[in-house]
């Protein structure tokens, strides 16, 4: 039996690894901290077995007391700051959680598992390919042993907290492992990101803004497929290493939003109670969602392209997405039309009553 302790797991891939872990090993405890800051949701822990316990990873004393109480030997690491823009118009964020909060984690590990009583553990890290920096059209896939060229104060956060991680296994021992994913998409995902924030603003007819020509590149990769190649690396991957898990869909992002306005077109033309329940969308009076589409200026560093070899996990640890794009994208779709309740407490704000 194992006890975990999931940091970040109210967020988005936290809180679908949380469902995932608890529904697939129910023996297993699992503690959830986190700081419940913008995009943690208490609803999204809703109906699993977890305990949350509500606090910040730049507090050791409070690490320590989990760790302790709980007989805490397998850390996954998802807490982070997480969206570009944001790191853009405010990096301090991004330092303290993503650098300073990650060595506060792995100092109160090392201190639990390291000591006289040296513990059977495991600190799981969960990193972006945005460290690798940008692809040009005709380069090969960022593979582990791709240099690192972050872009953004975001990407730049992460590849600072990947080395942390990186040092405590080589300096001290602490059995880590690291894993760089592509895009995510799928429920409980915040609606600041590409998919969600436009599926809503289609509902709602707002205006979808397509940075620069909308042809930046990118891996998409459905979030439990993520969440299973986690599994994959903290039972079967190797102290000390890292490994990619990408989803095998490369797609730039105009695509992505043209697939999303024809999905949103043929949903209200399959099901006459959405033009009811939405009424300011286009498609409840029969014009194209694509109508919407605004092309704006790009954001400063935006990386052109991703792509992810994950040739490693799948030879090692067994791994392989297990949807494609397009029937990956039509879950999501319907969880968010299905989840109404969930985003509208967002979008109202009324969802911070309950942080």
């Amino acid at each position: 039996m194992r006890s975990l302790l999931v940091t970040g797991g109210a967020g988005f891939i936290g809180a679908n690894f949380v469902h995932l872990w608890a529904r697939e090993r129910p023996e297993d405890r699992i503690t959830v901290l986190d700081a419940l800051t913008y995009a943690g949701n208490r609803a999204n822990l809703a109906n699993v077995k977890a305990e949350l316990v509500v606090g910040d990873i730049r507090d050791g004393g409070l690490v320590d007391t989990l760790i302790a109480s709980r007989e805490v030997d397998t850390i996954v690491h998802f807490a982070a700051e997480s969206h570009v823009d944001r790191s853009i118009s405010g990096p301090d964020a991004f330092i303290e959680t993503n650098i300073l909060g990650t060595h506060t984690l792995l100092k109160a590990a090392r201190r639990a598992w390291l000591g006289e009583s040296r513990r059977p553990h495991r600190f799981h890290h969960i990193s972006t390919d945005e460290v690798y920096g940008t692809l040009a059209p005709d380069d090969p896939p960022f593979r582990e042993t791709t240099p690192y060229a972050p872009n953004s104060p975001y990407s730049a956060s992460k590849a600072a907290s990947d080395h942390l991680v990186r040092a405590y296994h080589h300096t001290y021992g602490l059995e880590t492992t690291t894993s760089n994913c592509s895009n995510n998409y799928g429920p409980f995902q915040f609606p600041e990101k590409l998919i969600p924030l436009f599926l809503l603003n289609a509902l709602e007819g707002r205006t979808l803004p397509i940075y620069g020509d909308g042809m930046q590149v990118r891996d998409w990769l459905h979030v439990e497929d993520h969440c299973r190649g986690i599994m994959a690396v903290i039972d079967r991957g190797r102290p000390g290493e890292t490994y990619n898990i990408g989803g095998g869909a490369e797609l730039p992002n105009l695509a992505v939003i043209d697939t999303l306005c024809r999905t949103v077109d043929d949903a209200f033309a399959a099901d006459p109670g959405l033009a009811t329940r939405f009424p300011d969308a286009p498609a409840a009076h029969g014009l194209p969602t694509a109508s919407l589409k605004r092309f704006v200026t790009d954001r400063p560093g935006h990386d052109r392209r991703y792509a992810i070899d994950c040739g490693k996990a799948m030879a090692e640890l067994g791994y392989a997405p297990a949807h494609d794009f397009a029937t990956g994208f039509a879950r999501t779709v319907a969880w968010y039309l299905a989840n109404e309740p969930w985003w509208r407490a967002i979008r109202d704000g009324s969802y911070r009553s309950a942080a």
